[in-house]
């Protein structure tokens, strides 16, 4: 492997044998990006989100909401931006994406050093799929509440969860089960033991 400061030509190289979908390509774009990849993973398992980023992959188009005469809902065109995301995930062959990490670990513990982590990245990996896994599938309406110059979920449960885990639930239903159906199949080939893996929670 090349040294961390000259990894990009050869994650880029590799991911693109992996994916050629549009996202992917766009993140590719970025410089650090075993930095860039190690950060967001930490971010994630410590509930925080990564969208900071991963600016260059975020949503295009505003975050829309419906309302009756009472109450806020998220407006379901608001996951629609998010569709793209979920079919980039989707695509991807867990097994080479386990292999592609199990390759390039080297470098990504040494980013994970940088950070003044202590926990082998193989933990960290793990938390953050887990965490993600035990977020909530929501069906139907979910309401809103008013919250300073934005929204809040109204049900105080979904407010509850991390920022990472309501960055998911925000994907909407059905691009959320393609996300989590994705990690699960990685973790498997990741070694992650099936008993730790949580099961949907509608």
């Amino acid at each position: 492997l090349p040294p961390l400061h000259g990894s990009d030509p050869l994650v880029r190289d590799l991911v693109a044998r992996l994916s050629s979908h549009p996202r992917v390509a766009a993140w590719l774009t970025t410089d650090g990006l075993i930095r860039n990849f190690a950060v967001s993973v930490v971010n994630v398992a410590d509930g925080r989100t990564p969208a900071r980023h991963l600016s260059k992959v975020g949503p295009a188009g505003p975050f829309q909401v419906r309302d009756d005469a009472q109450h806020v809902y998220v407006d379901p065109r608001s996951y629609a931006r998010y569709d793209s995301h979920a079919e980039a995930v989707g695509a991807l062959d867990a097994r080479g994406t386990a292999r592609l990490y199990a390759t390039l670990k080297p470098r990504i513990e040494e980013a994970n050093r940088e950070l003044g982590s202590q926990e082998d990245f193989d933990a960290t990996l793990a938390r953050a799929i887990i965490s993600l896994l035990r977020t909530p599938v929501v069906e139907g309406d979910v309401r809103l509440r008013a919250d300073g110059v934005g929204y809040a979920f109204a049900d105080t449960t979904l407010e509850a969860l991390t920022p990472a885990q309501r960055q998911l639930l925000r994907m909407g239903p059905r691009n959320q089960r393609i996300v989590q159906g994705k990690l699960r199949d990685i973790a498997r080939h990741l070694g992650i033991p099936e008993e730790q893996l949580p099961r949907e929670r509608v």
